[in-house]
């Protein structure tokens, strides 16, 4: 027999409507944005070889699987186009018939329920592949700045719900807010990719995307991702900037990041479930190592754990699915 006091924490686990009734954290369909990627052309469907069912879709294609996204209650989308033409000022970024900006009115016009979220960004449309104006070698930054509020005003014209920076140069916030502001947009939120690592988990975007740069990298604008301070300087700035929404990019393998934004700004703060993190969980679950649905639900569990009020998931659809099923 054991005499010492000690607390009976299992109490509250015996049975799944214990463990439901006392559960802290839950996952809903509310919370997720789904990515999309449009090119260029007609009858196009391209499967992203690294990143199993995901695909390049053509405009023709659109209607349909927005229309998918809407039945299984995914409010929001993000947009990212491929372009046909690139040119060292990513002039496809801003045209008022950008394939993004074609997507964007199209999407408002046949499915007006869904939020739209556009990227805002140079890097797939640059021939270069940064995500800012190059010369001799060298991103300059306020250059850039000027085309990255052409492009914002330019999605928002189309009809975006929100403009979504992700290009890290510095002071892409305030410059954005007020292009937008300026141009009627007093209304339109800025989802800023406020801590954005330079990070080895992207790796399948760029394949789905045609963004890998074609020299150097990108350490000079991304973050390093040994650091943490430098993360809450950035969402910091971006605050004072007039961000209304903070993204810390990648999610799993930043979940103290996220968690100490949340704490210290009362602003919702969005998890971006990356590429690479959706592409190993499909690989392992291909092979028969893992049960994907289980993982998948735990490390976005997870995520929202952390602090995240939205995740970007290219595993929107599953997780809707598998949220009807849990009903």
């Amino acid at each position: 027999m054991i005499y010492m006091d000690f607390n009976r924490h299992r109490r509250l686990r015996t049975t799944e409507n214990m463990r439901a009734m006392v559960r802290e954290t839950h996952l809903h369909k509310e919370d997720l944005i789904y990515p999309i990627f449009v090119v260029e052309g007609n009858n196009i469907r391209n499967k992203v070889e690294s990143m199993p069912g995901v695909y390049q879709l053509s405009l023709d294609y659109l209607t349909d699987e927005m229309k998918e996204v809407e039945r299984l209650g995914i409010p929001s989308v993000i947009v990212f186009g491929v372009p046909a033409v690139k040119d060292p000022h990513g002039s496809q970024a801003y045209c008022e018939t950008g394939i993004v900006q074609q997507a964007i009115r199209q999407i408002k016009q046949e499915v007006p329920s869904l939020t739209v979220v556009a990227d805002t960004c140079l890097c797939q449309y640059t021939d270069h592949g940064h995500c800012g104006v190059v010369e001799e070698g060298v991103i300059l930054n306020d250059p850039s700045l000027e085309l990255l509020v052409k492009t914002a005003v330019s999605q928002a014209k189309a009809g975006a719900d929100v403009i979504a920076p992700s290009n890290m140069m510095d002071g892409f916030v305030a410059a954005i807010r007020q292009g937008l502001d300026e141009e009627g947009f007093v209304n339109t939120p800025i989802m800023s990719y406020a801590v954005k690592y330079s990070s080895s988990f992207y790796g399948p975007f760029r394949d789905a995307a045609h963004s890998s740069p074609q020299f150097g990298d990108r350490r000079t604008y991304q973050m390093d991702p040994a650091n943490r301070l430098e993360a809450l300087r950035e969402a910091e700035s971006d605050i004072a900037e007039g961000a209304d929404y903070l993204i810390v990019k990648p999610a799993l393998a930043y979940l103290d990041i996220m968690r100490e934004i949340k704490d210290r700004y009362p602003y919702p703060v969005v998890a971006y479930n990356v590429s690479g993190e959706y592409s190993m969980v499909k690989a392992a679950a291909q092979n028969g190592w893992i049960d994907e649905r289980e993982i998948v639900m735990e490390k976005l569990t997870a995520m929202k754990r952390a602090g995240a009020d939205l995740m970007i998931t290219y595993f929107a659809k599953d997780v809707a699915k598998w949220l009807d099923e849990q009903k």
